[in-house]
């Protein structure tokens, strides 16, 4: 019967140790790689565009038609000495043709879409990079929230502890019950702040989850690292501006957007030149042969249609390209400095937080506080107000390291590229 117990208190455990996924945020991004639902149907799009080179390559197919079959029996057609179970006595005519296209009009149009396909490649790279953007702003605000949680966590426990020594003493008749009800309305503030929290992150955890495609009921904790920011005076920003001239997938997408106009251009300029067909005629006694063998060529006589229109418009969007293409690499380069200026103010303001011991000193204090306010050798207002000054100088000092790893983040991913 122990034994039982024994073994159901384990399986119990096991169960709830199974509940909460303790990953890091290097794990994350891992499975985020390998299991994101919209990256593997976006990178789809490339596989399309490798179809579509494919199908550019391919040669018209041949036309065969069949005309001029006589539903009556002629006498002539005996004449033919066909064997009979050839159709002795019908009369046909049977055309072969074979659609050249010219002025290499099939390799244009191939490179047209083989720089589609090196588009969608960096369609695909730029999608990516938002979603990992994404994907690191919510790791940090979970990791956030679950640090300013446990500050909550902290101040609850302190409280209530103070509550239950406050009630012994308010029966007792030491303490006035008016400061018991005050410490109580602080447990309920600090509860509803608390619920707040975990509300706000619950549905962090939920983003998180669908990035991550975890399907079950499973909660997540994401474990907290130490800031991978860099000194910006260590970075330079004219190398950073390089880097993304090279690696950014928008920056490579202006240039291939020219170069796409560019050959659809050359396409339309060669749709010019009228495309040659090439025929095999046969004719069973249609005419002065009775078995007619000959050979026809085809061609469009350009005198009204010389793909006019569609030059023009392959023109006026290549000069659009142009204009569109500075104005984007302009804006990506500006973002870039706003993102290092940012990224430079969010250092020197958690550096400065940091680099004192200041926080250390708070938590020391509280301590210290509770057990004064339980000794009455300091007021409830006083213990009050240190209670809403450590919460909020803890709560600035989270937002600082929440921006600093948000901004850096941002800074390199804004140039497609580790910043080391």
């Amino acid at each position: 019967m122990v034994l039982c117990i024994v073994m159901v208190l384990i399986c119990k455990h096991e169960v709830l140790a199974q509940d909460t996924l303790k990953i890091t945020i290097e794990q994350a991004e891992k499975q985020f790689l390998e299991k994101n639902l919209q990256l593997l149907a976006e990178h789809y799009n490339i596989d399309i565009a490798d179809a579509a080179v494919a199908q550019a390559k391919l040669l018209n197919n041949p036309t065969i038609s069949v005309n001029d079959i006589n539903f009556w029996h002629s006498n002539a057609a005996e004449e033919l000495g066909v064997p009979p179970n050839f159709g002795n006595k019908i009369a046909f005519s049977a055309q072969l043709e074979q659609i050249f296209r010219t002025a290499g009009k099939r390799r244009k149009f191939v490179d047209v879409q083989k720089v589609s396909k090196e588009m969608a490649v960096q369609e695909f790279e730029a999608f990516l990079l938002g979603l990992k953007t994404e994907l690191q702003t919510i790791l940090n605000e979970i990791i956030y929230l679950q640090s300013y949680a446990d500050i909550i966590h902290t101040q609850l426990k302190s409280v209530d502890n103070l509550i239950e020594s406050y009630k012994k003493q308010t029966l007792s008749g030491n303490i006035a019950k008016g400061e018991l009800l005050r410490l109580q309305s602080s447990l309920i503030e600090l509860d509803a702040e608390n619920n707040d929290v975990q509300t706000e992150l619950n549905r962090q955890y939920k983003d998180i989850k669908v990035l991550l495609n975890i399907t079950d009921a499973t909660k997540i904790f994401i474990s907290d690292t130490n800031s991978t920011a860099k000194n910006p005076d260590e970075i330079s920003l004219m190398n950073l501006l390089e880097t993304a001239k090279n690696l950014r997938p928008e920056f490579l997408l202006s240039d291939l957007g020219v170069r796409y106009h560019e050959k659809l251009l050359r396409y339309e300029k060669a749709q010019r030149s009228p495309d040659l067909g090439i025929n095999l005629n046969y004719d069973r006694y249609g005419g002065v042969w009775k078995n007619f063998f000959g050979i026809g060529i085809s061609v469009d006589i350009p005198v009204f249609n010389r793909n006019q229109g569609n030059i023009k418009i392959a023109k006026l969007q290549l000069q659009q390209s142009n204009y569109n293409a500075e104005q984007q690499k302009n804006r990506i380069l500006q973002d870039i400095v706003e993102i290092y200026d940012k990224y430079k103010m969010n250092y020197n303001f958690y550096k400065k937080l940091v680099d004192n011991d200041f926080s250390e000193d708070m938590d020391n204090m509280m301590e210290v506080y509770s057990r004064n306010f339980l000794n009455r050798n300091i007021s409830m207002l006083e213990f009050i107000d240190f209670m809403s000054s450590y919460k909020t100088t803890k709560q600035a000092i989270l937002t600082a390291k929440k921006n600093l790893d948000n901004s850096f983040a941002e800074l390199q991913f804004s140039i497609n590229s580790i910043i080391n």
